[in-house]
C-alpha cells in the first residue's frame, strides 16, 4: 500500500511546479507566428522580463535551456583565446567554464569547495596581479543548485571596482532568478542568464540573457547567427526574436507566469521566498540535532532561498528520496556534484527544490512527508521539524493582518 493517490509534489530544484494559469495558457490550439496576438504579446514580454532582472537594458530571448544561456552570453561577448575567471562553489560554475573552454576560450578556475562561498580577498588578489588586463570576464554562479551555495554577488562588484579591474561580471542566476533577489543593474552586473524552468516557472525549453552596453560593445569579430543576441533584441522581423520559428505555447505560458509574478511583485517575491526557505531550515535543523541529516551550508547568509542541499549517511539520503516518491508522491531531487558519479557515497545526497509557484501548505507537506520519510526508514533523527517550521511560518511578518 501506498499513499501517492492524487496530486503529487515535484519538489525537485527545477523544472519547478507549473501553475495553473501557465499550464491553461499553453493548452491552445497553434498560433499565427506571422502576424496578429503572438507578436503583440512578445513585445509584451520584454518590459516584465527586465522587471523580474531588474535592469533597464538589454533581452535575448532562445529556445533553448540554461545550458544555451551560457553559451548565448559566452559567444556575444568573448573570442577564443579570451581569458575568463571562474570563482567555483558547484557543479554549474565548473560546467560553464568548460563551456567555455570548448569555444576556445582560457579558463581560470578558483574552486572554493563544495561548503563554503567565494573567498573575495582571494578573488581581489587575483584581479589586482592582473596588470595586463588578460581577464576579460568574471563568470560568476550566483547561486550553485549543486551546492545550494548563494555567492555575494554586490561584493563581488565591490571588489572588481577596488581592484580597478574593467572585466565583465556575468552573473548565473539560473537557479536563482525570481526567487532570490537580484538586481542586475544596481548590483553592476554586465550579463545575466537564466532559463524558463525554475523561478520563472515555465516548462524548459527557454533560454534568457540580459546585457548591458558595456556587454554589447564586447561584441566579438564572429559570432554565430543562432546564438547572436543582436536581432534577438533589436529585430527587423518577428521570426528574428528566435531565430526562426517561435516557441509558440511557451510563449503563451511565459505570458501567464509575468502575470502572476508582476501581480504579486518582486519584493513579495523574494520575501515568500525568503521566509518558506527559513522555515526548511528551521526543520532541518531540528532533523539534525541527532543522527547524520544536515544541510550542506552551514551559515544561514550563504544559503539559497530556492534550493537545500541535504547529506544523510549513505544510503539513506536514495532510500528517503525513494520512499517519499513512492509512498508519499512527493518527488526530491537527487544530489549533483558532490561526489563522482560512481562513489556509493552519493547515495547520501539529495535536495529540496522550493522555487517558483511554492507557498506554506506545499512546504508544509513536503517537511511532513520528509519527516514521515526518515521516520520510515530508520534514520536517527531529531523529531519534531515540522513544528519548528510551523512556529516559522507562524510568527513571519508577511505584512498580513
Amino acid at each position: 500500500m501506498s499513499l501517492v493517490q492524487g496530486r503529487t509534489y515535484l519538489a525537485i530544484p527545477g523544472p519547478s511546479v507549473t501553475p495553473e494559469p501557465v499550464m491553461r495558457a499553453m493548452a491552445r490550439a497553434g498560433a499565427n507566428i506571422y502576424e496578429g496576438e503572438l507578436i503583440d504579446l512578445t513585445n509584451g514580454l520584454l518590459p516584465d522580463l527586465r522587471e523580474v532582472a531588474q535592469t533597464k537594458h538589454h533581452v535575448a530571448m532562445y529556445i533553448c535551456n540554461g545550458h544555451g544561456a551560457w553559451e548565448a552570453a559566452l559567444a556575444n561577448t568573448l573570442s577564443p583565446g579570451d581569458l575568463v575567471l571562474v570563482p567555483a562553489t558547484g557543479r554549474f560554475a565548473h560546467g560553464w567554464a568548460e563551456m567555455a573552454e570548448a569555444l576556445s576560450i582560457e579558463i581560470e578556475v578558483i574552486d572554493f569547495g563544495l561548503r563554503a562561498p567565494w573567498d573575495l580577498d582571494v578573488i581581489e588578489e587575483r584581479l589586482r596581479a592582473d596588470t595586463e588586463g588578460r581577464i576579460k570576464a568574471i563568470l560568476a554562479v550566483h547561486v550553485d543548485t549543486s551546492t545550494s551555495i548563494r555567492n555575494d554577488v554586490p561584493a563581488l562588484r565591490a571588489v572588481m571596482n577596488a581592484a580597478g579591474h574593467d572585466a565583465l561580471l556575468m552573473a548565473d542566476c539560473i537557479a536563482s532568478l525570481g526567487c532570490d533577489r537580484f538586481e542586475m543593474d544596481a548590483w553592476g552586473v554586465d550579463v545575466l542568464v537564466a532559463g524558463s524552468q525554475k523561478g520563472l516557472m515555465v516548462p524548459p525549453g527557454m533560454g534568457f540573457v540580459w546585457f548591458n552596453d558595456k556587454a554589447k560593445a564586447h561584441r566579438p569579430e564572429r559570432v554565430s547567427s543562432y546564438w547572436d543576441w543582436g536581432p534577438r533584441h533589436e529585430p527587423q522581423w518577428y521570426y528574428q526574436y528566435f531565430g526562426g520559428t517561435a516557441p509558440t505555447h511557451h510563449l503563451y505560458g511565459l505570458r501567464a507566469a509575468l502575470d502572476l509574478m508582476m501581480e504579486e511583485g518582486m519584493v513579495h517575491i523574494w520575501r515568500r521566498h525568503e521566509v518558506l526557505a527559513q522555515a526548511i531550515w528551521a526543520a532541518c535543523d531540528t532533523w539534525g540535532q541527532g543522527g547524520s541529516f544536515e544541510m550542506n551550508v552551514a551559515d544561514p547568509k550563504h544559503r539559497s532561498h530556492a534550493v537545500t542541499s541535504l547529506r544523510l549517511e549513505a544510503p539513506y539520503g536514495t532510500k528517503l528520496r525513494e520512499w517519499c516518491e513512492r509512498q508519499a508522491g512527493v518527488t526530491l531531487g537527487i544530489g549533483l556534484g558532490m561526489v563522482e558519479p560512481d562513489d556509493p557515497a552519493r547515495h547520501g545526497f539529495f535536495r529540496f527544490g522550493h522555487m517558483g509557484h511554492v507557498n506554506a501548505h506545499m512546504v508544509m507537506g513536503l517537511l511532513g512527508s520528509v519527516e514521515a520519510g526518515l521516520t520510515a526508514i530508520g534514520v536517527p533523527f531529531t523529531p519534531g521539524g515540522v513544528a519548528k517550521a510551523a512556529e516559522v511560518l507562524g510568527s513571519a511578518d508577511l505584512g498580513v493582518s
